[in-house]
């Protein structure tokens, strides 16, 4: 998302094959191995049953070890949480106080809330009540009449910037105002709570971090700030916030979105994953892709960190919720630095206990379910972090493009794909490396056929939901699981399936290396569907009344700080 290039020259060639190839690969939707037809499915669900798909849980952990400055810098920075809150929204949607007024229905203002704006997550972004209308598809980051010939002839080079938004003069014409500017008030304010916190912390790597983001709000220049995240070492408390996935623009995926994770460390378990991080290099070269595919080299800083997630706001908070995510995304800083994986233990015991498990006892086989277990959960988990940071960041193409400029708006799917698949991959090569020596290799493939289920759910408007499908169908056609009719359970077959994650990964890592815009509109249309078996699967999880996800009663009283 922050590489630099020459964005124009990119843009322009992209955009051409982009509507060629778009208007000859529409998504054929009836296409599969086994003939079955994808359901038309109708929406009975009312406003009320679509809130209750989430469960409300306290997100909180044990603070005993924090002194007093480390507690009132708890309390600054999710003040400052809640300013980047609010600058998202204004990304996501606009005026939410206007939107809120507007509304006088209970569970409708509670499904917006847990949406950040007026349509569902979930549901590939459908309004929440007719009068809300459709989506833009550059949300509130771009004119909301804008379109791509338009972009194309502004004149202004930042136009394709993260930091950037798109807004119509009143001559019609396009222009761009930088983020620090578009958001300069609430920006301010973030920044001097931030710098007040960073007055509290006596690890200087710490301070250091806090003080070089708190003055890249007002710029719009994350770099050093990135590079002094990924060097910070021996921290209790991690605070990630600024602009950083560019899900919500679904324009050209190019926009970065304001979030914020507020972290207590877990040292006993960080330390206990440290050894993962020197077999990088080693899991970089076994990919199962030829050697051009895996040319580059993980940064040798990186490494794996276990936390307790305290404070969610913004994009992060945004209907589903994420239990892992890998940073930096700033690709100059990944390949210079590495990146880090951040595992949010408390929030995966949430999900695994009120979801996945749950799950597991109506659709895993009955012989299969003693292997559903949560630290099979867990080192998937931190498989598919390590997963994200494989593979191919440019082309060898002999254009030495980024991937993400290649596949454009298709992008996100394929990455997250990449990641679900060699989650398995790595988990595997692991046992045969002997550094997971507890449970045993069926453990981690059933807990990951259970979880699929979950991830599925979150929809087509979710890149999570949708490499999801694709994972799922291929497996399906491959033989990885079956499927009894009579109970309407799954089983895992580990060796079809072995051999299907090999087979999966080479193909999706061999697209984004060539940078094969064609290959992945082919695999998306074709897979990444939801067939009508699968769904009255999902029919039958929601009418057992499992949640799709959670939501957080989080802040200063649940933390017992007040």
């Amino acid at each position: 998302m922050y590489f630099k290039y020459n964005f124009a020259t990119i843009f322009f060639a992209t955009l051409l094959s982009i509507l060629i190839i778009s208007c000859k690969n529409q998504p054929n939707n009836t296409e599969s191995t086994n003939n079955e037809q994808p359901e038309e499915v109708v929406d009975n669900r009312t406003i009320k049953d679509r809130v209750n798909e989430y469960i409300k849980v306290s997100l909180t952990t044990d603070l005993s070890s924090l002194n007093e400055k480390e507690k009132s810098m708890i309390k600054l920075l999710i003040q400052a949480s809640d300013i980047i809150d609010e600058i998202f929204w204004e990304q996501a949607y606009g005026d939410k106080n206007e939107l809120f007024n507007s509304i006088t229905d209970e569970d409708t203002l509670n499904l917006v809330k847990i949406n950040i704006g007026p349509w569902d997550r979930f549901d590939d972004f459908k309004p929440i009540g007719e009068r809300f209308g459709k989506k833009p598809i550059g949300a509130n980051l771009y004119a909301k009449d804008v379109k791509y010939l338009q972009f194309v002839d502004m004149k202004f080079e930042d136009k394709f910037s993260a930091f950037t938004i798109i807004k119509r003069a009143e001559d019609g014409s396009l222009y761009t105002i930088p983020y620090h500017k578009a958001y300069s008030d609430k920006l301010q304010k973030v920044s001097d709570l931030v710098k007040e916190a960073a007055t509290l912390s006596d690890n200087e790597d710490f301070k250091k971090y806090l003080t070089l983001r708190a003055e890249a709000l007002l710029t719009d220049n994350y770099y050093d700030s990135e590079i002094a995240w990924m060097d910070m070492k021996g921290n209790k408390i991690d605070y990630l916030f600024g602009p950083y996935e560019d899900q919500e623009d679904r324009f050209l995926n190019i926009k970065a979105a304001f979030e914020s994770y507020l972290l207590i460390k877990d040292k006993e378990w960080s330390d206990k994953l440290e050894r993962f991080i020197s077999l990088l290099p080693e899991l970089q070269k076994s990919l199962p892709v030829e050697d051009k595919f895996k040319q580059e080299v993980p940064g040798k800083d990186s490494d794996i960190g276990v936390y307790d997630a305290i404070y969610y706001s913004g994009y992060s908070n945004a209907g589903g919720k994420s239990i892992s995510i890998n940073r930096p995304i700033d690709g100059r800083v990944q390949l210079e630095k590495g990146n880090r994986k951040l595992q949010f233990k408390n929030v995966m015991k949430l999900k695994f206990e009120k979801i996945l498990t749950p799950i597991s006892a109506l659709l895993i086989s009955e012989n299969q379910r003693k292997h559903i277990k949560f630290d099979a959960f867990f080192q998937n988990s931190m498989c598919y972090e390590i997963g994200e940071g494989l593979g191919v960041k440019f082309t060898v193409n002999g254009n030495k493009q980024s991937v993400k400029d290649a596949l454009k708006e298709l992008y996100n799917i394929l990455h997250v794909g990449k990641a679900e698949v060699l989650r398995i991959f790595l988990v595997t090569k692991l046992y045969e490396l002997g550094e997971i020596k507890d449970g045993e290799l069926t453990d981690n493939y059933v807990t990951y056929m259970a979880n699929i289920f979950r991830s599925v759910r979150f929809g087509a408007g979710h890149s999570q939901g949708q490499a999801n499908m694709i994972v799922f169908n291929y497996f399906q056609e491959t033989g990885a699981f079956n499927r009894d009719d009579a109970t309407g359970t799954y089983s895992v077959n580990v060796d079809k399936m072995k051999d299907a994650v090999s087979k999966l990964a080479e193909k999706i890592i061999s697209i984004q290396g060539n940078g094969d815009y064609r290959a992945a509109k082919a695999l998306i249309d074709e897979k990444g569907m939801i067939k009508e078996t699968l769904h009255k699967d999902l029919q039958r999880i929601a009418e057992a009344g499992i949640p799709k996800d959670i939501i957080f009663e989080q802040g200063v009283s649940v933390l017992g700080l007040e």
